[in-house]
């Protein structure tokens, strides 16, 4: 399978720019790759809320919602996976969650396992976790999904033979990235998979340097650059 991991700009608290970002990114890949994955939180950006439940209930959006409704509408349109990340409201719960769409359907919605995602000494009970780490198979292809702490805190629970997909949102600097950073990544990632996928968006508030990175046997073995809105192609 041929998948593009985007590293494009997200802005927080910007459904509709984050959106038309998603749809250029499936305008530049039709034809060019069956899957799309963007970065943690990408829909909402990832600082996007303000830990008051009645303020960020509003920037939450639920899975049946129109916003995950044109990612289904694109998915057709396109013929493209797509997979991103998005602060999901279910009743009176927020998650950060990963949701995949294909062919116009909801394939497979994960939900952060890991509480870094949110201001955990802030938060209260509507700010959630998800408790399922189990794989899931898109176009005959089996993957593992894991998101940003997830693999720091559980390594253990993403264990695989299959693709692990691991989107993040990670603001160091570019130089704490290539001075030590990614090998720590593509070490921890060789923890649970020997093969992973990671996606960094671009953001501005504060600076994420975005970036897309393979890793093999717990090395890096392509990756596109830092500061650059591309799409990383590659195929699993």
């Amino acid at each position: 399978m041929k998948v593009g991991l985007v590293s494009y700009r997200s802005e927080n608290k910007n459904i509709d720019f984050n959106l038309s970002q998603i749809e250029r990114a499936c305008k530049a890949a039709e034809g060019k790759a069956e899957l799309l994955c963007l970065g943690e939180a990408f829909l909402q950006g990832f600082d996007s809320l303000c830990w008051d439940y009645e303020i960020d209930k509003d920037m939450a959006v639920a899975i049946d919602s129109e916003q995950i409704g044109m990612l289904r509408k694109w998915s057709l349109q396109y013929d493209v996976a797509i997979a991103v990340g998005f602060i999901e409201k279910e009743e009176d719960k927020l998650y950060s969650s990963y949701v995949f769409v294909d062919r116009g359907a909801i394939v497979h919605n994960y939900r952060r396992i890991s509480k870094g995602w949110k201001e955990f000494t802030k938060t209260d009970e509507h700010y959630c976790e998800g408790t399922s780490t189990e794989e899931f198979t898109l176009r005959g292809k089996a993957f593992q999904v894991a998101l940003c702490g997830d693999m720091w805190d559980f390594p253990e629970r993403f264990k695989t033979d299959k693709p692990l997909l691991w989107p993040v949102y990670c603001n160091y600097d570019v130089a704490e990235w290539e001075d030590g950073i990614l090998g720590e990544y593509a070490e921890q990632a060789n923890i649970a998979a020997r093969d992973t996928l990671l996606i960094n968006p671009i953001d501005n508030d504060p600076v994420s340097h975005g970036g897309s990175f393979r890793f093999i046997d717990g090395k890096m073995v392509e990756r596109i650059s830092f500061d650059s809105e591309e799409i990383l192609y590659t195929e699993v």
